[in-house]
């Protein structure tokens, strides 16, 4: 028998990504680019809707006050999408809202000074000034490590094997935003997650005029089927009788976006009102704002992948930073009832139609911006129901992990110490948070429960994270154990290059800001 070759048994590591139709400066002819912006924009919708469905019944808002939150959540995710593709990263990233602010927000809401208002739109109005006030000022943290280049200082410090656990866990550690909810209501949630495997992988090569339309929109397809199944059950009355819970889960009507919208809406800043400013809830929110600088810098590294570029160098990765700090203030001046962070969902589905355009990402900012002036419109396709878009994100989160996990192919891992870090840091990021989410949903509160209720806050929303777990203790870890012998080991040789941006030359091709403006911000 012939001795099998090392190189017929290993793949070469690869710096950028194969397979792309589209890299992150290439673009698709403009009829396409404009399809699957509005495919992205559809898909951004789900996180927009859900954070203000679940915060505003708790203010005391109504259908027409979840219907201005929505609006305003969508607009200024096309804003500052569009101003982190044209001066943030400059990659193809969605910016959206956060779930990491849900914790300090809530603990807003059940503030003792605000529940005791009794008239519900009062404290509605109340509550929303508050939670503005403190995502103003929590925005600077991001703004300062991010401009001050703070933070391209501390990821000097990020090596490949480092990186791994924070990028996996980024899709890894929203498993409970996946099969969870489509059991909610397994018989749309199902039909959508088999039929967009189907259209999205084994159908992808159905070609029409040459062009592979099932695989570019396979989310498209499949949700206009599931959809239009969905309300031929609302409408045959098949959850006339069903627990109101399955109802909300299932029914196509029951959002009521579509009735409270009004046809023409423009957000404007401070639209309720001066808003108010506590010390505690703003140390609180500053945990939400590490945690989303933290998600996000997973997400940078997961889309810049995904897109065919190389890493983005520490200067580049802090200017991401800042501006996206940029969009929490942004959101706290406008009151979206939540911070920014890079859209995990988005990112997904770059590699699942293979199209990582820069372009198509700007187009989707302006639909965000354009039906969130036209609400009517735009609560036609808020009115999904959110099973549908649950049962996508169990495909396109695992495609971001799957994304983290390919740098295991620059380190060593028939190193013991690697595979220590790589499984210590991948297990305590999964079980630190469900500890902490299973312990909360059974004794009301956090672990940590003092008297004082912004330190509670703080370590709640920072060990609810998967991704801000993994990189405390990779970290750690990885500049702590060996560091000096393991270099090689570690992956830091192939790290190098992109330490600074110079050091490759694909970095002025894909990162120099536009407009001849590295003329004024030049990189370091």
């Amino acid at each position: 028998m012939d001795l099998v070759k090392p190189e017929e048994i290993s793949h070469p590591p690869m710096d950028q990504l194969q397979g792309l139709e589209y890299c992150i400066d290439s673009n698709p002819p403009w009829g396409e680019a404009i399809a699957l912006g509005f495919e992205h924009y559809i898909l951004a919708l789900g996180s927009a809707v859900m954070i203000p469905s679940i915060l505003v019944p708790m203010m005391g808002g109504d259908d027409g006050d979840k219907v201005r939150v929505v609006q305003t959540l969508l607009f200024l995710q096309g804003v500052n999408t569009l101003l982190q593709t044209l001066f943030g990263t400059r990659l193809p990233t969605v910016i959206g809202g956060s779930y990491a602010f849900m914790v300090p927000i809530i603990s807003i809401i059940h503030d003792s000074s605000l529940t005791r208002i009794e008239d519900p739109q009062l404290r509605f109005l109340s509550t929303m000034r508050a939670v503005q006030g403190a995502i103003i000022v929590a925005s600077s943290v991001q703004i300062i490590l991010g401009f001050s280049q703070m933070w391209a200082i501390c990821s000097r410090f990020f090596s490949p094997i480092g990186m791994v656990p924070v990028i996996a866990l980024t899709g890894f550690g929203l498993f409970n935003r996946g099969f969870p909810v489509v059991g909610n209501c397994v018989e749309i949630g199902l039909p959508m997650l088999i039929l967009f495997v189907i259209f999205s992988q084994y159908l992808k090569n159905f070609q029409f005029r040459q062009f592979p339309v099932v695989e570019r929109f396979a989310l498209i397809i499949a949700l206009i089927i599931v959809w239009a199944y969905a309300h031929v059950l609302t409408a045959s009355g098949a959850y006339k009788h069903r627990p109101h819970q399955t109802q909300l889960n299932c029914r196509t009507d029951m959002s009521n976006l579509i009735s409270s919208a009004p046809w023409i809406k423009i957000p404007y800043p401070l639209q309720w009102g001066a808003p108010s400013f506590d010390a505690g809830h703003a140390f609180a929110m500053m945990a939400a704002v590490l945690v989303s600088l933290i998600e996000s810098t997973g997400a940078f590294k997961a889309a810049a992948r995904l897109a065919s570029a190389t890493p983005p160098p520490p200067h580049v990765l802090s200017r991401g930073i800042g501006w996206q700090g940029i969009g929490i203030l942004l959101n706290g001046l406008f009151g979206t009832l939540s911070g920014s962070s890079v859209s995990v969902e988005n990112i997904g589905l770059l590699g699942s139609t293979r199209v990582g355009s820069r372009r198509v990402i700007q187009i989707s900012a302006g639909f965000m911006i354009f039906f969130s002036m036209l609400g009517k419109f735009g609560a036609l396709f808020a009115s999904i129901p959110f099973t549908i878009f649950a049962a996508v994100y169990c495909v396109l989160f695992g495609l971001v992990a799957s994304v983290g996990l390919s740098f295991l192919q620059f380190t060593n891992m028939n190193s013991l110490r690697n595979l220590f870090i790589v499984g210590v840091s991948l297990f305590l990021g999964l079980s630190i948070p469900e500890y902490f989410r299973d312990f909360s949903m059974k004794a009301l509160h956090g672990p940590a429960h003092t008297n004082a209720g912004w330190f509670n806050d703080f370590l709640n929303t920072i060990f609810l994270s998967s991704p801000m777990v993994a990189l405390m203790v990779a970290v750690f870890l990885d500049n702590t154990l060996d560091y000096k012998e393991t270099a090689r080991d570690r992956g830091l040789p192939w790290w190098a290059k992109f330490r600074t941006f110079k050091g490759d030359s694909r970095n002025e091709e894909f990162y120099t800001l536009p407009f001849n403006l590295n003329r004024f911000f030049p990189p370091s």
